[in-house]
């Protein structure tokens, strides 16, 4: 399987989970050494882990990693799309380099990387695509996201008519949709904003890497082969009270 944007966060927990339960994992990054701090690490804990380096927003370079990750494993059956950015701008600082930046990565990156991938997936008994959206955009909006949240609204719809195109080729593609998780990049703002985050979650937790990468899993399966063109939304809740009130209930 290959995870894109597979280095770190939410995609090294997919890949984490993928490799614990015995699959072949290309992670995929544009940093060299961070895709090899992170294929080392997950091959400790008994991974069968590969790294290459890609850039999303590059047909050509994604070709040739697709390319080198069947050579290396024989095939690909899974692609987790989830590189993705989410630099804070208010529409009054945003230029116009800006959009285009978080769109290259976010929307047209989940495209190259199906385009990449599909003659390969169209090979095997089964394939599928696991898109990582989120759920700002599709559900919710938060201010300095105006290019991330319609990034993660695109992919959706991306996902649907992708989802029709592939379904002769016995290809499924989902998306899971995480809302609050922990990364590394939460982990530097401090308890107390954490605090507050998990506050917002039902839950009274934030969601772990691993929490999204149980949802990919099951959506790569072959049990979930009558799934298609649909979301899974992974947020502790946090998308389902109408106030504060409610979600300290």
């Amino acid at each position: 399987m290959v995870v894109t944007g597979g280095s770190k966060g939410i995609g090294k927990g997919i890949a984490r989970v993928f490799a614990r339960h015995g699959a072949n994992v290309a992670v995929v990054a544009r940093d060299a050494s961070g895709v090899e701090a992170c294929v080392e690490e997950l091959k400790q804990e008994g991974g069968q882990v590969r790294g290459y380096t890609a850039d999303v927003s590059n047909l050509a370079s994604l070709e040739a990693m697709a390319a080198s990750v069947a050579a290396d494993f024989g095939g690909i059956d899974v692609l987790c799309a989830n590189a993705g950015i989410f630099p804070s701008k208010t529409l009054d600082e945003m230029t116009e380099a800006d959009w285009d930046h978080v769109l290259n990565i976010n929307a047209k990156g989940t495209f190259l990387s199906v385009k990449a991938c599909m003659p390969y997936l169209k090979k095997v008994e089964y394939g599928r695509i696991v898109i990582t959206s989120s759920i700002t955009g599709p559900i919710t909006g938060y201010p300095g996201w105006t290019h991330y949240a319609a990034s993660k609204a695109a992919q959706l719809g991306f996902m649907r008519t992708t989802a029709l195109e592939l379904a002769k080729y016995n290809i499924t593609v989902n998306a899971v949709l995480p809302g609050n998780v922990l990364t590394e990049g939460l982990q530097g703002l401090g308890e107390d904003y954490l605090r507050d985050m998990a506050a917002a979650v039902p839950l009274k937790r934030l969601g772990s890497v691993e929490d999204i990468g149980y949802a990919a899993l099951f959506l790569a399966s072959k049990e979930a082969g009558f799934i298609t063109g649909q979301t899974i939304v992974v947020d502790g809740g946090q998308t389902l009270p109408e106030d504060l009130q409610a979600a300290s209930q």
